[in-house]
């Protein structure tokens, strides 16, 4: 099966490009990433990737497997998406400082025949960041493309992430480990 890769970030082409398959990326802009309230974070980041998928379907050809995936990062069972402006981006990592919160990726898989999706799970505590380092991240990495506003392979994560419970690659945008598995099932 040729795979495609439904996503124009950088980071998940590097961690598909990292499972040694060959793959293609296909871009659509315009697809709707809002989800009903009342969501779990598990079906927020889930219900997402599927409305990617919905969108790509009718792209899709019989010998192709498409992977659509969404990452969210929630605190105190808010979802903090990707930041709007650099102000916001502050606020986001000043909520996040000091404290433990959840990045949770949806992914889903689908061919002509068949769609299946997933939701893991990393638990990123962060350090006491200051003002001033949250300032400078924010400034020098403009992390306004990031869902909780940071990168975790950048910077911050080097100074800031005291802890990860989960898959590290799971907050880069992917987790190539559970995706492997299940792309297995499909090929």
């Amino acid at each position: 099966m040729k795979i495609v890769l439904a996503s124009g970030s950088p980071r998940r082409k590097e961690l598909l490009a990292g499972l040694g398959v060959e793959f293609e990326v296909r871009l659509m802009s315009g697809i709707d990433e809002s989800y009903p309230p009342g969501l779990t974070p598990e079906e927020t980041a889930e219900t997402i990737a599927r409305k990617k998928a919905d969108a790509y379907r009718p792209t899709i050809k019989d010998d192709e497997l498409l992977i659509t995936a969404d990452t969210i990062v929630c605190i105190d069972g808010k979802v903090l998406g990707k930041p709007h402006d650099e102000q916001e981006a502050i606020e986001m990592l000043k909520t996040l400082r000091g404290r433990t919160h959840q990045v949770v990726t949806g992914v889903t898989l689908s061919t002509t025949e068949r769609t299946e999706s997933f939701a893991a799970v990393s638990n990123v505590t962060f350090s006491q960041l200051t003002d001033e380092e949250i300032k400078y991240y924010v400034e020098t990495f403009r992390p306004l493309d990031k869902a909780g506003a940071y990168g975790i392979q950048e910077w911050i994560g080097y100074i800031g992430v005291e802890r990860i419970e989960g898959s590290y690659f799971n907050v880069m945008g992917l987790p190539v480990a559970r995706l492997y598995q299940a792309m297995k099932q499909f090929i």
